[in-house]
């Protein structure tokens, strides 16, 4: 696959192992700085949603990532591939739209210059303006312009007559038109008021643990105001009770000691026992939390 938008680094720095990596990668806040493993980054720009590997860096501003299958090498700010890690990240659909933006500015910058082109005097040959014969050309046409103006005043005079007395004729024939256009419009029948959209029934939680089901989506931080880290957080997609089958859609929980034993990875599917709370995740659109799963055991498909 073709990569136009790649940037190749003309040297960098290759990470000596994955400590160094994940000792750069915290300090450019990719990383929590309770990390002890690196983690799948995605690259969501120029229309892409792919896995990269971090494999080095030109200078502290400039990471070096891998696209594809590992041969082609692009230089990105570690600021905006954390952004593109989070889930609602839109910078695809910002691109777009400047670059619309973009193309109506120049249109109008065209059309601007060509006005101003319209109005210019026109310039040629070594002494300025364009040859004498144009001009008097010019001054021929408004004579024959004065004739014939001359002569339409005149034959002007004997048709205003004749036309005052057509426009009233015309305008009597066109009443009853006109009052028969209102009676129809007044007979026509209004258009049926719209129906409101019903809002979905609010989701009922179990007040009690529940086997859950869900699935992998993304590993993430959130800023914890308490501390000076970022909380590590899972976020799920898919989950859902087994028991009486309902289906809740994202939750959110934290990524636990426990968790973290399973060296879980995006796309896995698990089932566990938990609580679920309506708790909306920090910075992203995700409604629930899922509270202190027990029992997990990875799906296999």
């Amino acid at each position: 696959m073709a990569y136009p938008f790649a940037i190749e680094p003309a040297d960098y720095k290759v990470f000596e192992n994955e400590g160094a990596q994940i000792g750069q990668c915290k300090e450019w806040g990719l990383l929590s700085d309770k990390a002890t493993k690196s983690k799948v980054f995605y690259y969501k720009g120029n229309g892409l949603n792919e896995a990269v590997s971090i494999i080095g860096y030109v200078d502290k501003l400039t990471a070096v990532i891998e696209l594809g299958d590992g041969t082609v090498r692009h230089c990105i700010h570690p600021s905006y591939l954390k952004e593109m890690q989070a889930s609602n990240y839109s910078g695809v659909k910002a691109a777009a739209a400047a670059e619309a933006d973009a193309g109506e500015d120049g249109e109008a910058a065209e059309s601007n210059e060509a006005a101003e082109a319209a109005a210019q005097p026109v310039f040629g040959g070594d002494n300025g303006y364009q040859a004498d014969t144009e001009g008097s050309q010019a001054g021929e046409a408004d004579t024959a312009a004065e004739s014939v103006k001359a002569g339409a005043t005149a034959a002007g005079a004997s048709e205003e007559a004749s036309v005052s007395v057509k426009s009233d004729a015309a305008g009597d024939a066109d009443k009853p038109a006109a009052e028969e256009g209102k009676v129809q419009a007044a007979a026509k029948p209004k258009a049926p008021p719209k129906a409101k959209k019903e809002k979905a029934p609010k989701l009922e939680l179990p007040e009690e643990k529940v086997r859950l089901s869900a699935t992998v989506q993304e590993f993430t931080t959130v800023p914890n105001h308490f501390s000076d880290t970022d909380d590590e957080v899972i976020i799920y997609e898919a989950v859902s009770i087994l028991e009486s089958s309902t289906d809740i859609g994202l939750a959110w929980s934290s990524h636990s000691a426990t968790l973290k034993k399973l060296e879980l990875e995006v796309g896995d599917k698990i089932q566990f026992d938990a609580k679920v709370v309506a708790k909306k995740l920090t910075k992203h659109p995700v409604p629930y939390k899922i509270n202190n799963p027990a029992k997990i055991q990875k799906v296999e498909e």
